[in-house]
């Protein structure tokens, strides 16, 4: 019997091997113009939302309206020619994108001067796309960007040419892969859309494509990193109210220091740790609430430097290179977010600390009261010994009257048979003889219970 080395395989090897080449760059030739999106569907993802079957949802409602078969399944790859162009969709963790392709051979036809001007961006895929379609993402669109990659003779300059084509103030552009130029300006133009024209000096083999690529995975993940600025905004007001309690709770537990009578005190301490308990559950509610999102942020951060540097970028006289406008733009809300996580971890161990102070503030009290009712009982103890002792000496003295006397009526009753003998001398003599026999049985029986 003969084996096939796929029957050798463990069950993962194949979409193992696989994952690394699911999501190949685009494969682009001058001139092409790119619409693409990032569906930021479900929300709360994270938090078990299903945003795969979210994501091929709308994904099958987009393809319906060409009459193409969707994906199903765990598949979070898709390509597809339309004809009129061409769709790569991939589904991330908490967005899916969308980049629509086409080859628009009209471009070459435009004169040099109209690759600076409106023209550009005036054919873009944006116009294939059912509006139907479009309006059922409402509210989900994260990124939003045309891409026109451009022919080496187009007259693509840092001047005020360049500008008709962006809106905003600071133009960006380096050379990137050193057969290469990218524009942009970050910002969202008039028509919804960020911008990025790419120039292509010379480049080889699928480069085109890595370049597009990466350039809308910075503009992704730029935006997706974002999504925790608002978080950490919202915190900074929650921290400084915890912060400003824990102080006011630590003056108190100050003052309460340096007053011996109200550390006798335990009313005050038991409020003080209801004060501390509400702190504690107040800041990990919020580092809850905020601890996949900044460390999202973290990542997609990690992912936006990783892409640039894969750009190899080299200044263009006069412009800042993408490295430097994040550097400038991106980076400080980043140091914003982390500046919240190490707050949030301080104060939590602040408040941690202070707890652990108060309750060996209680422990203190606690043990002096404890001391007080020790002595309390032990002062206790010894009067009901000494009540005890006395007892014992009655219990002598009664014991010894009623055996003295039981020896007297025996006495009188050897007198009454005509034995001489005096009763009351005999019991007098025995009395005391009585009375240390009593003690002594008693001493045995104390000695025998304990």
């Amino acid at each position: 019997m003969s084996l096939t080395y796929t029957q050798l395989n463990h069950p993962l090897r194949v979409p193992l091997a696989a994952e690394v080449h699911s999501r190949p760059s685009l494969r682009l030739r001058t001139p092409e113009l790119i619409t693409h999106l990032a569906v930021y569907a479900t929300g709360d993802a994270h938090l078990g939302g299903d945003n795969l079957r979210t994501q091929q949802a709308i994904l099958a409602s987009f393809c319906a309206h060409f009459g193409v078969a969707s994906i199903s399944g765990e598949a979070k790859y898709f390509f597809h020619d339309f004809g009129r162009f061409r769709l790569k969709w991939e589904c991330h963790t908490e967005f899916a994108t969308y980049s629509f392709v086409e080859h628009n051979d009209e471009l070459n036809a435009i004169v040099p001067d109209d690759w600076v001007g409106s023209r550009i961006f005036e054919r873009v895929p944006l116009r294939h796309l059912p509006q139907q379609w479009l309006a059922e993402l409402h509210e989900k669109i994260m990124v939003a960007a045309h891409v026109a990659l451009v022919p080496a003779d187009s007259e693509v300059e840092a001047d005020a040419s360049l500008m008709q084509i962006f809106e905003g103030g600071v133009l960006v552009g380096s050379e990137v892969l050193g057969n290469g130029q990218v524009w942009t300006d970050f910002l969202i133009q008039a028509d919804g859309f960020s911008r990025f024209v790419v120039k292509d000096m010379a480049f080889l083999d699928q480069q085109a494509g890595r370049v597009a690529q990466r350039l809308l995975e910075i503009e992704t993940y730029r935006m997706m990193a974002l999504l925790g600025l608002p978080h950490a905004q919202r915190a900074a007001p929650v921290l400084n109210t915890i912060e400003s309690e824990l102080v006011t709770l630590t003056a108190a537990m100050t003052m309460a220091n340096n007053n011996s009578a109200e550390l006798a005190d335990t009313d005050s301490e038991q409020g003080m740790l209801r004060q501390i308990i509400d702190l504690a559950a107040r800041i990990e509610k919020l580092s809850l609430e905020n601890s996949y999102r900044f460390s999202a942020s973290k990542a997609y951060f990690t992912l936006v430097n990783s892409r640039i540097e894969e750009l190899r970028e080299e200044r263009l006289e006069g412009v800042p290179t993408i490295e430097e406008f994040m550097d400038r733009r991106l980076a400080p809300a980043m140091n914003t977010c982390e500046a919240i996580v190490r707050r949030q971890e301080t104060l939590a161990e602040r408040i941690a600390h202070t707890n652990d102070l108060l309750r060996t503030r209680v422990g203190i009290v606690q043990e002096q009261q404890n001391r007080k009712i020790l002595q309390s009982m032990n002062k206790n103890a010894a009067q009901q010994l000494h009540l005890q002792q006395a007892v014992e000496g009655l219990s002598v003295a009664a014991i010894t009257y009623y055996v003295a006397g039981l020896f007297q009526y025996a006495g009188k009753g050897l007198k009454a048979l005509g034995i001489p003998l005096n009763p009351d001398l005999v019991t007098g003599m025995l009395i005391p003889v009585i009375a240390g026999v009593v003690w002594w049985g008693l001493r045995k029986m104390h000695q025998r219970l304990s």
